[in-house]
């Protein structure tokens, strides 16, 4: 196999690709009290335009939000309370390990594609926007950035990164999970094949104390290698992460057993999904990106 690179500057920062994307939004249920005000629903009353609710005066409340309406039938003094919107953290995590550099083209490539379409969905709601490469190790390498103007940087930067280890996606979740970060929403854009295992990576992701959208990049083949040609016989394959490769011996059985290996494999994370509440989108690296990003953040979005 051959390795490819990261995908231009230009191919991230396509304005029609960015066109199409306007029509998707993240949302979740109530996001963390004690950011900017923005368009994220909260717990938090205070400052907004959305109406919330009504409880009485008590001394020290804004005179301007008396409702004279119901003072002049009820004779008591209630204030109008309105519901305070503020700005979500999105904690972009992106795998840069060496296996996601692998065959032609690689999967980096939609996997960035994605990585831009989320971070333009954010921005453009006046969230937060964090970016962080896990290979080896994890790396932030945009911390907390926001305005529509902030795109150019994270395209600039995915650009710029390179294949960079093996893969440890479990050790890095859990970093993550102690790090002391406001609360918000950790996107997972990975193929999740982890030296640790799945067991380890569900273990992380149960740890982990944000809202998860996980993004698995897939493939056809990685269901049912027997869809890759010339595999057969005696075979060293190149996974990327091996410095040598992974010498094998291609028979049925073997063929058998992988696929059997690969259904549990994606039967647990999804199961982990289910089980942390979080969202789960399987995206075929040969597939538009955008078309499969849709059906699940078109319409008002995914409501984590």
């Amino acid at each position: 196999m051959t390795r490819g690179a990261a995908p231009a500057f230009e191919t991230l920062f396509d304005p029609a690709f960015l066109d199409r994307v306007q029509a998707l939004s993240l949302r979740i249920a109530a996001a963390q009290k004690g950011g900017r005000l923005a368009d994220q629903r909260t717990a938090a009353r205070g400052q907004g335009s959305d109406f919330a609710d009504f409880k009485p005066y008590v001394a020290g409340d804004d005179l301007r939000a008396i409702d004279w309406n119901i003072y002049s039938r009820l004779g008591k003094a209630f204030v109008r309370v309105f519901e305070e919107r503020q700005d979500l953290p999105v904690y972009l995590l992106l795998d840069v390990s060496r296996s996601m550099f692998v065959e032609h083209p690689p999967r980096i490539v939609p996997a960035m594609q994605v990585v831009v379409a989320l971070a333009a969905i954010a921005l453009g709601q006046h969230d937060a926007v964090s970016l962080l490469t896990i290979a080896d190790d994890m790396t932030t390498v945009l911390r907390s950035v926001s305005g529509k103007g902030a795109l150019v940087r994270v395209a600039r930067t995915l650009a710029d990164q390179a294949p960079a280890g093996r893969s440890a996606l479990a050790g890095a979740l859990t970093r993550l999970a102690a790090m002391r970060l406001r609360r918000g929403l950790v996107v997972v854009v990975s193929d999740f094949f982890d030296d640790d295992g799945v067991d380890g990576v569900t273990r992380a992701l149960e740890a982990l104390p944000h809202r998860v959208l996980l993004v698995q990049m897939t493939r056809a083949q990685d269901a049912d290698p027997a869809l890759l040609p010339d595999l057969s016989g005696e075979l060293v394959i190149d996974d990327g992460e091996q410095a040598e490769g992974v010498a094998v011996s291609v028979t049925p059985e073997l063929l058998d057993r992988y696929r059997a290996a690969y259904r549990a494999f994606a039967d647990a994370l999804a199961d982990c999904a289910a089980r942390i509440d979080a969202t789960l989108i399987r995206v075929d690296a040969d597939g538009d990106v955008v078309d499969q990003l849709a059906p699940v953040l078109a319409g008002g979005g995914v409501r984590l």
